[in-house]
Parts: structure tokens; sequence; C-alpha cells
């Protein structure tokens, strides 16, 4: 029981700490954007979009552990980190549009 505990916990943690990477990079992309340096911009949104994959993978296999019989705890850490994946996915989305907008107003 402690084992399965401490396995959920690295799931739990390895998804928060991916997602909170990747959210992170989103924000030094559009910060980035803003001083008008969008080889920088793109550099973080390519690393933002790296730590999604990274979580991505986490998840993923915390689903194949289901698929496969071997049930994973659903409680409120999971929860947890499926929001701040969740969270992170829709603020790199809207970091790709803000540093679209910086570099549309750079153009004129």
């Amino acid at each position: 029981m402690a084992q399965e505990n401490s396995d959920n916990m690295q799931v739990v943690m390895g998804i928060i700490m991916q997602a909170g990477n990747a959210k992170a990079a989103a924000m030094q992309a559009i910060q980035a954007a803003k001083k008008g340096d969008f080889e920088k911009a793109d550099d973080f949104i390519k690393q933002a979009n790296e730590g999604l994959v990274n979580a991505h993978n986490v998840q993923t296999d915390m689903l194949t552990q289901e698929a496969q019989g071997n049930h994973v705890k659903v409680d409120l850490y999971m929860v947890h980190a499926q929001d701040h994946l969740m969270t992170a996915i829709t603020f790199i989305d809207l970091a790709k549009e803000v540093v679209a907008v910086y570099k549309k107003m750079a153009e004129k």
C-alpha cells in the first residue's frame, strides 16, 4: 500500500512539475515577445511544448497502467495534477496567440 501511494505521488508530482515548467516557459515566451525578441519567444514556446510532451508522457504511462488492469488511484492529488496540466495546455495556447499578436504589431 505504501509503495502504491509513493508511485501515485511520483506520477502526480511528475505531471505537476512538467506542466509547471511548460507554463513558465510560455510566460517567458510572452515576455520575450513583448521585448521584441521573437527568436527567444519561439525558443520558449518550443520549450513549453516539450514540457507538455513530458507531462503527457507521465499521464500516458498512468493511463497505460490503468488499461493493463493496474488500477491507478484517483484522489484529490491526481485531480490537482490534471488541473495543472489542463491549465498549462490552455495557457500555452494563449501564449502562442499573444506572441503572434506581438509579431504582427512589430511588422507594422
